[in-house]
């Protein structure tokens, strides 16, 4: 299947890059991937969303990345474009990992950029540690959750700068229990606009993830909310392992995100050597907020990255 479209991209190179989508067949269901940009000759760059559940589409942006190289999307199983199978028991780091090996082998991404977004920055650095994969030229590690004491923590601390309204309603719905009361979604979104995307309103592909969420996998792996973790990630914690990556590591967060600056300066010190890019006003979602800004950054680090 090929089709040729951006959205939420504004490519001003004029050109149109080739564009190429279809599934891998994988033992558990058919994903979703689309590469932009197949006919350029520089390194790819493999992309992977958060979530998880979240699709690719609030990532569109990087696409404008492939005026240089091959930029490979996909939607991990259980959201967005690939199948979405009633089995909890396919909802592990493992077979998620699995999955972004299978993917890498049926495209040939032999010498591959690897850059993960939230939950993707997990998924990215649990392949690099359980796999040991030849070929990967560098880790982009946006918008970082690699432990979730430390997430859990950091959420605390913003709840804490809401009004006492909003504060006192997520603390009583979250004793009883009760996250569908439009009163504790009304204090959700709330939080989302400050911490997770600051854009009014916000742009169509990241309201396209939503659209597309697999609910069923976030709620079972994450929790009710992207502040109240209740799911089988609830222990996960790639904070004394960071060392053992051997990667070019670039962090990147926004000012005010849920991966907050200072979580995001701890990573970075595990990891001698790492660079680190903080943007100013901006959040959770700093690749939309800051678009040009992160895209010029991410580019000069692969750049760098291939002179080595």
């Amino acid at each position: 299947m090929i089709s040729i479209f951006f959205s939420c991209n504004d490519n001003k190179s004029g050109l149109t890059p080739q564009i190429l989508e279809g599934y891998v067949q994988t033992e558990d269901g058919k994903v979703w991937y689309k590469i932009i940009g197949t006919d350029k000759p520089g390194i790819p760059l493999l992309v992977v969303h958060g979530g998880p559940g979240a699709p690719h589409d609030y990532l569109e942006p990087l696409g404008d990345l492939a005026n240089e190289r091959p930029v490979v999307f996909y939607d991990q199983l259980g959201c967005g474009n690939s199948d979405r199978p009633s089995d909890s028991a396919l909802w592990s780091v493992q077979r998620f990992v699995n999955e972004l090996e299978t993917v890498r082998k049926h495209l040939n991404l032999e010498s591959v950029h690897i850059l993960g977004q939230s939950w993707g920055t997990m998924l990215s650095v649990e392949y690099i540690l359980r796999k040991n994969p030849e070929g990967v030229r560098s880790l982009i590690l946006s918008a970082p959750y690699l432990s979730t004491p430390r997430w859990e923590a950091d959420q605390k601390l913003l709840i804490a700068k809401l009004p006492e309204n909003i504060r006192n309603t997520i603390t009583e719905h979250e004793q009883t229990g009760d996250y569908s009361s439009p009163a504790y979604q009304e204090a959700m979104s709330h939080f989302y606009n400050l911490y997770l995307c600051r854009l009014d309103p916000w742009p169509d592909c990241l309201n396209r993830t939503m659209t597309k969420m697999g609910i069923e996998v976030y709620n079972y792996m994450w929790g009710p909310s992207e502040f109240t973790m209740t799911g089988t990630l609830k222990n996960a914690d790639l904070t004394g392992k960071l060392k053992y990556i051997k990667v070019p590591v670039l962090f990147t967060c926004g000012e005010f995100d849920e991966a907050t600056p200072a979580t995001t300066e701890y990573f970075k010190d595990k990891l001698p050597g790492s660079e680190i890019r903080i943007f100013s006003g901006a959040s959770h979602s700093h690749h939309l907020e800051k678009r040009n800004a992160y895209l010029d950054t991410v580019r000069d680090f692969l750049d760098r990255c291939e002179v080595k």
